[in-house]
């Protein structure tokens, strides 16, 4: 059921048997998360008939449901990555037919902070989201002190603590993955084009890491400004010191297609997640050959399919982090009661979830470690040559 308060998207839990949500199955056989499974139901359920009309500016008395709060951005320039996400979490509790949960939207375009502030105030005791480093900072810093914790869709592993889950995808964990499988296919050497700001911090230290425990030489780093033509010339300077086996681009579509042509015969090109799903790259007769590492479609395809169906829109990628954020609060709320603190300790589990992106886990730290697959360009497609782990 889809309610609206104060102008803010609320999706609310439905009505279900007295049996409790135990193994779930989505799209068929299934699996999303370690120990569940759901049935989807073939209909939209109806919401419960009331005497009384609500009140649109009071969130209704719900005992016996968790109150979580999902904040993303629903207006501004994010609206669209938000709204997609928002989609995906209804659609979790539409195919799990969950009851005992209540998820309200507030949108963090207009202030993370007085999102979260409004979203404590009105009793939630969860919150997923929201999308960006900065914002999760503002959020941390006012649930923090009432003691709701955060399962973000983040990226960035520096804001990440005991109170702070981030699902995101870290570039460091995508380079691992690819130096990991470059090692082992003879790359001996790489050079790297990374570009500033916080992005290329990551992946720089990513980097330097995995290449110390491959035992794979770094012959230089070279970094660029997105904002102008300078990709050019730190390709040519990572040329100059030296001759190397692979060279990674840490970034999206436009900068590799510029460096690609570039890198010289005979140099295998090595990306990160970013390259995920963009047909672009796929298309570049110089991109030929390159890896990369991400976690896998396979069942992307199938979810992709059902969210067209049911808001006649195409998902961003991003999607799946709200779909797989619900059910990963389902799994929890098994042993959750209603109206208390969120219990973080069940996250740990150290054999973690299965999801829409695969398996992940979190650390001690409070990060993400996803299971990722390498795929390699090929004449327009892409072809996984290393698939990702089934498990822990």
């Amino acid at each position: 059921m889809i309610e609206m308060h104060n102008g803010e998207q609320q999706l609310s839990g439905f009505r279900q048997s007295r049996r409790q949500i135990g193994r779930f199955a989505v799209f068929g056989a299934l699996s999303l998360l370690a120990g569940c499974a759901v049935i989807p139901k073939g209909s939209v359920p109806v919401a419960e008939p009331t005497d009384k009309a609500p009140d649109a500016n009071v969130l209704p008395t719900d005992a016996g449901r968790h109150r979580v709060a999902l904040l993303v951005p629903m207006t501004g320039a994010n609206a669209a990555v938000g709204q997609s996400v928002a989609n995906a979490a209804t659609m979790a509790l539409l195919d799990t037919n969950a009851a005992n949960l209540r998820i309200t939207t507030y949108d963090t375009a207009t202030g993370a902070g007085a999102a979260a502030a409004r979203a404590i105030s009105d009793g939630n005791k969860l919150i997923l989201g929201p999308l960006l480093a900065d914002d999760v900072t503002q959020v941390s810093n006012v649930a923090r002190t009432a003691k709701v914790p955060m399962i973000t869709y983040s990226n960035d592993s520096a804001v990440a603590s005991r109170d702070v889950f981030v699902m995101g995808q870290a570039p460091g964990q995508s380079i691992a993955r690819v130096l990991g499988f470059a090692k082992a296919s003879g790359v001996k050497s790489v050079a790297a084009i990374i570009p500033t700001g916080d992005y290329g911090q990551r992946a720089t230290a990513g980097l330097v890491d995995a290449a110390r425990q491959q035992g794979i030489s770094v012959t230089g780093i070279e970094t660029y400004d997105r904002g102008n033509t300078s990709v050019a010339s730190a390709v040519r300077r990572a040329k100059d010191k030296g001759r190397f086996d692979a060279l990674l681009i840490a970034d999206g579509s436009r900068i590799a297609l510029q460096a690609a042509p570039l890198a010289g015969k005979g140099v295998r090109l090595i990306g990160t997640e970013l390259w995920s799903g963009d047909g672009t790259i796929a298309k570049s007769p110089a991109m030929r050959g390159a890896w990369f590492a991400t976690v896998s479609d396979q069942r992307f395809g199938q979810f992709e399919k059902s969210y067209t169906g049911r808001f006649g829109a195409t998902p961003s990628r991003l999607a799946t982090l709200g779909y797989d954020s619900v059910l990963l609060t389902l799994n929890v709320a098994r042993g959750w009661k209603p109206g208390t603190t969120f219990p973080t300790a069940k996250l740990y589990d150290p054999q973690g979830f299965i999801g829409l992106d695969g398996v992940f886990r979190f650390t001690a730290s409070g990060m993400a470690e996803r299971a990722m697959e390498v795929r390699e360009v090929g004449a327009g497609t892409f072809t996984t040559v290393s698939p990702a782990p089934t498990k822990f």
